[in-house]
């Protein structure tokens, strides 16, 4: 599982859901749709309509993968910080009972105000 109380180091970008289709596909349920991916040097988060994956590539291949699922109906709070001037990187923390915290960090390109109103949708 991926250490989430660790800071981030590499920043989340936006990528195209077609990069990352066969790679989520076996654990996609039916009637779940993808809605969003950001993907980092080899790890990569998917939000779908039901839950956050976050896959951690890991090996020398990357043959082996971690999936954490995060379903948003275990979410207690949210909180998202926009890019800025200066700071150009959004943030999205997200609180789950028995997890804790959840911090993504995104590169300012992300659209970080779409994803807070998924979440939104989900948990409000």
């Amino acid at each position: 599982m991926i250490d989430f109380s660790k800071n981030t180091v590499f920043k989340l970008a936006p990528c195209n859901p077609q990069d990352i289709a066969p790679t989520v596909q076996p654990i996609i349920i039916h009637g779940e749709q993808v809605v969003a991916c950001f993907k980092a040097v080899r790890d990569f988060v998917v939000f779908t309509d039901k839950r956050l994956i976050a896959v951690n590539v890991q090996g020398v291949t990357g043959k082996k993968k971690d999936f954490t699922s995060l379903p948003y109906s275990k979410i207690q709070a949210f909180s998202i910080e926009t890019a800025g001037t200066f700071d150009l990187d959004a943030e999205l923390d997200l609180w789950f009972s028995g997890l804790g915290k959840v911090r993504l960090e995104f590169k300012g390109s992300a659209d970080i105000r779409q994803l807070g109103h998924l979440i939104a949708s989900h948990v409000l």
